[in-house]
């Protein structure tokens, strides 16, 4: 390359044409410029057909064309719309047709201070605070790994870090890879589709790989559907994103975290040399506890064997024991007599109470009394009913209607032997009965003096 770029002008000429000029202007505007960070607001954003993005970055006094290629625009993960404030990054170009100067980017981000990164930190915070990085719910590894699960991409030299280190360590683990693209906008669901499967595999372990890269390269590890189906897996998992540096939300939500692919793989691999260290310090231990037995054992068949007796004291004990307990029986047997023959005269005696020639005296005694009893108050209530009577025969001359009629009242009924009250019941000629205190009398009524008396003028 030539230190000074003006000398790629070729000057020396006298007249260039206009492709000339404009091929020399785009190699100089590419040398000096040859990648730079720009920032501005989208206008006159179009989308052909071909995948390509053209648009306008300007702000309050000047405005560049800009082209985002196919290729590039795969991995933008914002929407692009027109009044958008971004961060572009790209080279300086000219494009020769137009003579127009533009910019030919690679990369288009959110405007501040890490949009991405704001959005990593209000995920990560509101992941923790429903509990998804809680070690206590971690999951431990296994010691010794039978099948492993690999969720990464097919191709790069991630697939083949792991299956180095494994063939290394551990060349009996059978290894499954389960592929799953890890960039770009179809990356998320695939991702969570492939862990979703690796699950239901029945393996040991899994690791979720993927090589270093930019944080929007590496934003799919970061999206929320994938952190949670991380944290749905019944299978402990090792994540291993990016290089030791980089750090997404899959590696707070998995069981372990590794720095990087071939370390994920170190985890679950192990050595060959370990497990046989690892088996001779088992051995060394199990030779210690085979002579801490045996010791235990002979120190305590001495103790037995000073403990054993001759079988004739054993026989003079057991006699003794026999009299002592037929002794006892003895004691027991007579206390018991005791004890009934009490019991037996305490019944006697509440029989005897309980005689029923002692009873019959008793309610003998008790009818008699009763029966002398019986005819006073047979008496004493008869004089009471008596003097009752009275009372209420008394009471019932007063309100009867004879005792009325005998003062010389009398009650006239007509033929159907209802009361005559008023003289409007009454009709002249009619006959009626008159009841008297002693004997009825048969009477027809003259005049009711109902019937108004007219007289006549003339008289």
């Amino acid at each position: 390359m030539l230190k000074d770029p003006f000398q790629r002008l070729n000057l020396d000429r006298d007249v260039l044409t206009v492709s000339q000029l404009n091929g020399r202007a785009r190699l100089l505007l590419e040398d000096v410029f040859a990648q730079v960070w720009v920032e501005g607001e989208i206008s006159n954003l179009a989308k052909p057909a071909s995948g390509h993005i053209y648009f306008t970055l300007k702000d309050k006094n000047a405005q560049v064309r800009c082209a985002l290629f196919r290729q590039n625009a795969l991995r933008v993960r914002q929407a692009l719309r027109d009044g958008l404030a971004v961060k572009v990054r790209g080279r300086v170009s000219l494009f020769e047709g137009r003579g127009d100067y533009q910019l030919i980017l690679d990369n288009v981000e959110p405007a501040g201070d890490g949009s991405l990164r704001l959005a990593f930190e209000a995920l990560k915070e509101k992941l923790s605070a429903e509990g998804l990085f809680d070690a206590a719910g971690k999951r431990a590894l296994p010691a010794h790994p039978q099948r492993i699960g690999i969720v990464s991409s097919p191709t790069g030299a991630v697939i083949r870090d792991i299956i180095s280190v494994f063939r290394r360590r551990a060349p009996h683990v059978a290894l499954m890879l389960v592929p799953t693209p890890v960039q770009g906008r179809e990356a998320t669901a695939q991702i969570v589709r492939a862990l979703e499967l690796a699950d239901r595999g029945g393996f040991d372990a899994l690791i979720l790989a993927r090589g270093g890269g930019s944080l929007e390269d590496l934003w799919c590890f970061n999206e929320e559907v994938v952190a949670r189906a991380v944290a749905a897996c019944e299978t402990p998992i090792v994540s291993a994103v990016g290089h030791e540096t980089d750090v997404s939300i899959a590696d707070f939500v998995a069981d372990v975290r590794a720095p990087t692919p071939s370390a994920a793989a170190e985890l679950l691999a192990p050595s060959s040399a370990d497990v046989r260290q690892r088996l001779e310090g088992l051995r060394q231990r199990l030779l210690l506890r085979m002579r801490d037995r045996l010791h235990r054992d002979a120190t305590r068949l001495e103790g037995l064997m000073r403990r054993l007796r001759h079988p004739g004291e054993r026989l003079q004990q057991h006699a003794q024991r026999i009299d002592d307990l037929e002794q006892r029986l003895l004691r027991g047997i007579d206390r018991r007599l005791c004890a009934g023959q009490e019991r037996l005269a305490r019944l006697e005696t509440r029989l005897a109470g309980q005689h029923p020639g002692r009873n019959l005296t008793l309610l003998r005694q008790r009818l008699d009394h009763l029966s002398s009893r019986l005819p006073r108050a047979m008496q004493d209530t008869l004089k009471g009913h008596r003097q009752q009577l009275q009372g209420l025969a008394q009471t019932l001359n007063v309100v009867s209607p004879l005792a009325t009629l005998s003062r010389g009242y009398s009650i006239l009924l007509d033929e159907r032997g209802q009361a005559i009250r008023r003289a409007d019941q009454t009709q002249p000629g009619q006959r009626l009965k008159a009841r008297l205190g002693e004997g009825e009398l048969d009477v027809r009524v003259e005049d009711n003096h109902q019937t108004p008396v007219t007289l006549s003028l003339l008289d």
